[in-house]
């Protein structure tokens, strides 16, 4: 069955990235469903979409539609979570059990927001997480994966994160600094990330793709 007729699987939905990537969806014609995992119910109505309901911890016995593009927007930073081991269980561990789960409901395509920098043998914790999740994700073989690498998203978050926040205005001011390799640290918007991973699962390539500051921006100018 083509991936465009099976479901679509949307995780982080509330979240910066996934809100905007669900709505993208759901305006679009195809595909045929989409569900949203969500830890407590939106109450959104709409013909096309499917919510669960879900604490993850019984993901397994999670009955759904067959699978065809997932698109992970998990994630939260070290300070939010509150710890490392919480923040691991919420940016690698949840978001691997869920690929190995939605492979085993015929996902074919996987779409994961990461982080510029990531690196399994990184010094930073935050990167090195990250840059394992996309090591154990790569050897699960699926036929698709796009990993997006943004630098700090802008956009309105329903969280604070001060220090965030900080950041992201000080490098978004400078961008007009950030050249050549330094490109793909520049602030992005999040709405242009979601852009970009609706674009991917429109027509996926075979293999392992990751997509950094233009290469992100170019997907989201495709977008149907």
């Amino acid at each position: 069955m083509p991936s465009r007729k099976r479901a679509a699987l949307v995780v982080g939905a509330s979240g910066l990235v996934g809100a905007a990537t669900l709505n993208l969806l759901l305006d679009a014609p195809s595909p045929s469903k989409v569900i949203a995992l969500l830890r407590r119910s939106s109450s959104r109505s709409h013909p096309r979409l499917i919510e669960r309901v879900t604490d993850f911890a019984a993901l397994e016995t999670l009955e759904t539609p067959p699978l065809g593009t997932v698109f992970c927007a998990l994630g939260t930073t070290i300070q939010v979570a509150g710890s490392q081991d919480a923040f691991r269980r919420i940016d690698y561990e949840l978001p691997l059990r869920l690929a190995r789960w939605a492979q085993s409901r015929g996902a074919t395509h996987f779409v994961l927001v990461s982080s510029v920098g990531a690196d399994p043998a990184s010094p930073n914790g935050y990167l090195r997480v990250k840059g394992e999740l996309e090591d154990d994700l790569a050897a699960l073989n699926y036929p698709a994966v796009d990993i997006l690498q943004p630098s700090f998203l802008l956009g309105p978050r329903r969280e604070a994160r001060p220090l965030e926040s900080i950041s992201k205005l000080a490098v978004h001011a400078l961008s007009f600094l950030l050249l050549g390799g330094l490109r793909k640290y520049r602030a992005i918007r999040a709405s242009d990330v979601a852009a970009a991973m609706v674009a991917a699962s429109q027509s996926p390539q075979p293999g392992l793709h990751r997509h950094l500051y233009d290469s992100i921006l170019n997907l989201a100018t495709h977008a149907k």
